[in-house]
C-alpha cells in the first residue's frame, strides 16, 4: 500500500482525484486546462496515479480515458478505519455526506437490454470502471461472479441469490433478507473464465430501476487474477452505484483470499 500513500501525498494528484470523482472518464485534454501545470506534469501525476492503481485508463479510438478507481481506497478503510466505525450509524452518516456533496452526472444514454451486446460496448465509453487485484485461482473468482450460492456468500448487501450466470439469457438475483429483489443481472454474453456481459436490474434506486451493462473481464497474471469492471450507460439517478461497486470489490477479495466477506452492518 505505499504506492497509495505516496500517490496520495500530493496536492496536484489530489486534485486529479477529485476532478475524476466530479466526472469519471475523462482524457488529457479535458484534465489539463483544470491545473496549473505542463501536459506532461498531468501525464507524470496520472502515471503515478495509475502505478497506484488509483486511476484506471481505457483507449477508445484515437482517445485514452482516465478513470477514478476507489477499490484501493476502500481496501485501506476495511483494513484500518472500519473496524473503528460505530456500526450502522457511521455509516449512514457517511453515505448521507456523500449524497449530499455527490454531483457526479452519469451517462444520459439509455441502455436496451434487448438489444444489447458485447461489440455495443467495444464502441461505447464505459461510466465508470473499477479493478482489483485478487490472489486466486480463476475458476475461483469465475465461480463467485456466476454462481448463485457463492454470490450470496460474498456480497456485501445480501445473504441470498438464485439463479446461475452461466448462460446466455441466464438470471443471478440477489435477494434481501426481507426476501424481496435487490438486484438482477441477466447474461448477455459470456467467454468462460475471461469476460461476462449482464445487464444490471437494480430494485434500490427510489423507483428509477432502469437497467444497464455491466462487463466483468478477468485476466491472470501468475497466481493473481486482475478483475476489472465496466459499467455503461449508468442512468442520472444511480449515483450511488458507484460506491456499491467499490464494496462488491472489496468483499469478494478480501472473501476469495481470506474466506471473510465485508458484509453491511445490519
Amino acid at each position: 500500500m505505499d504506492k497509495i500513500f505516496k500517490a496520495l501525498n500530493d496536492p496536484a494528484r489530489r486534485a486529479i482525484l477529485d476532478s475524476l470523482r466530479q466526472k469519471d472518464g475523462q482524457s488529457l485534454s479535458e484534465l489539463e486546462p483544470q491545473f496549473d501545470m505542463t501536459r506532461f506534469g498531468v501525464m507524470k501525476h496520472l502515471a503515478l496515479l495509475e502505478d497506484a492503481g488509483l486511476v484506471l485508463s481505457k483507449k477508445q479510438g484515437r482517445f485514452k480515458y482516465h478513470y477514478l478507481n476507489a477499490v484501493p481506497l476502500q481496501e485501506v478503510i476495511d483494513r484500518w478505519i472500519e473496524p473503528l466505525l460505530a456500526g450502522p450509524v457511521a455509516r449512514g452518516l457517511l453515505d448521507l455526506k456523500t449524497h449530499l456533496e455527490k454531483e457526479t452526472p452519469m451517462s444520459a444514454t439509455v441502455f436496451s437490454p434487448d438489444t444489447a451486446t458485447t461489440e455495443s460496448t467495444s464502441a461505447a465509453k464505459p461510466d465508470f470502471i473499477h479493478q482489483t487485484m485478487i490472489r486466486c485461482s480463476q475458476d475461483a473468482l469465475w465461480d463467485a461472479l456466476t454462481l448463485a450460492d457463492q454470490v450470496a456468500l460474498h456480497h456485501f448487501a445480501c445473504d441470498r441469490a438464485t439463479g446461475d450466470a452461466t448462460a446466455p439469457d441466464a438470471a443471478l438475483t440477489m435477494i434481501r433478507k426481507d426476501g424481496s429483489s435487490m438486484l438482477t443481472q441477466r447474461v448477455i454474453s459470456l467467454t468462460p473464465k475471461s469476460r461476462i456481459d449482464m445487464t444490471f436490474e437494480p430494485n434500490f434506486c427510489e423507483g428509477d430501476n432502469t437497467p444497464s451493462h455491466i462487463a466483468f473481464l478477468i485476466d491472470v497474471e501468475g497466481d493473481i487474477c486482475k478483475l476489472t469492471c465496466e459499467h455503461y450507460a449508468v442512468p442520472p439517478a444511480h449515483q450511488g452505484i458507484r460506491d456499491g461497486w467499490m464494496r462488491f470489490a472489496a468483499s469478494l477479495k478480501s472473501w476469495l483470499e481470506t474466506g471473510t466477506p465485508i458484509k453491511e452492518d445490519g
